[in-house]
């Protein structure tokens, strides 16, 4: 096990990102803020909704093999009984990164499916959000790091 700090810090060194669950009704869902947060930071991010083809003005994928030149790591931003496909996905495209979203809520975490991907040679985040940690922070999520961090929403070794 590995310092969250480490991990998310090792996450956020990919340049190609896709986000799960990204939805055509943007409002304040969790993987839209996600979504434009790293765009805004300069990822080459891709939002992954096979309802819709298109999100924020931008190309929707159905699924993660469909990215025009892969990715190298995933948000996933789904119902947590999504999260073992898409996990099945990533290591049959060999992307490596993974980060179940979870903010206040349950978010997409599924502890079966993050056991599956680590056999699977994949490193999974199961908690908290890429906004959390430098450099796609602000101080509202870092609040919410610390304050989820007391209750294990966002875990303190992955």
């Amino acid at each position: 096990m590995e310092p969250i700090k480490d991990a998310a810090a090792d996450f956020l060194r990919q340049q190609r990102v896709a986000v799960t669950g990204v939805s055509r009704n943007a409002g304040s869902h969790g993987s839209n803020a996600v979504y434009r947060r790293l765009k805004e930071r300069g990822y080459a991010v891709y939002a992954v909704n096979p309802h819709t083809e298109q999100v924020e003005g931008d190309t929707a994928y159905p699924d993660l093999k469909s990215i025009p030149g892969g990715v190298d790591a995933v948000v996933i931003g789904t119902r947590p009984e999504r999260a073992q496909a898409t996990l099945e996905e990533c290591a049959g495209l060999g992307i490596k990164h993974v980060w179940m979203h979870r903010g206040p809520g349950g978010g997409s975490v599924s502890e079966e499916a993050a056991d599956w991907g680590r056999a699977h040679g994949i490193r999974v985040i199961p908690g908290g959000c890429p906004l959390m940690f430098d450099p796609t922070s602000d101080p509202g999520h870092k609040f919410m790091r610390w304050m989820f961090s007391l209750n294990g929403n966002v875990p303190h070794n992955v």
